[in-house]
């Protein structure tokens, strides 16, 4: 019973962390300007991708331990299975498809982890390609991995009571990585 009178004010926390991460995964620069794909699954992957840095920044926290990495995973579940279930997936599928989302998510994040700590770009710029472009190597990817370092040390910036406090920033993907010459559009 006592439990439930903090409440509230948390589940607005990780509310509004979600969202954030949220917004940031749907940015218009990441399908325009990164070649992203605008998929369902591009759309997911961007999600993953936003939600295990996140993860990353709450385990260097001294309050790492409160939950709050998994409660964001639980409202990304959450989320999840209310997309899914608009799409149409019924309750027989359902199970298999949250199932592949958390195996995903879980198998990202790993992954990204391991390229980030080993500072090997050559690696990171392979796991983009192939959880978020599906391919071996296109232009995005090298764009992307630039992104995701950028946003590594932005999210490292920022104070520990600003994210107990529900707030985070991401770095303006159109400013971090400009497109190489051979992307730009004639």
């Amino acid at each position: 019973m006592f439990r439930s009178f903090g409440r509230p004010q948390r589940d607005g926390t990780i509310r509004a962390l979600y969202g954030m991460i949220v917004a940031q995964a749907r940015s218009p620069a990441f399908y325009r300007d990164y070649g992203t794909p605008d998929t369902v699954p591009g759309r997911i992957e961007m999600i993953v991708l936003h939600l295990a840095l996140v993860f990353r920044r709450l385990r260097t926290q001294p309050a790492a331990k409160d939950g709050t990495g998994q409660h964001l995973f639980d409202l990304f579940c959450q989320d999840m299975d209310d997309n899914f279930r608009e799409m149409g997936v019924g309750d027989r599928k359902m199970p298999k498809e949250m199932g592949r989302v958390a195996e995903a998510f879980y198998g990202r994040a790993k992954a990204y982890d391991a390229v980030l700590d080993s500072g090997d770009e050559s690696a990171l710029i392979a796991a983009v390609a192939r959880n978020i472009y599906g391919r071996d190597e296109p232009l995005g990817a090298r764009r992307l991995a630039t992104y995701i370092q950028e946003a590594v040390r932005h999210l490292a910036e920022q104070d520990t009571a600003v994210l107990e406090a529900g707030q985070l920033t991401f770095p303006d993907p159109q400013a971090v990585a400009p497109p190489p010459l051979q992307e730009k559009q004639p």
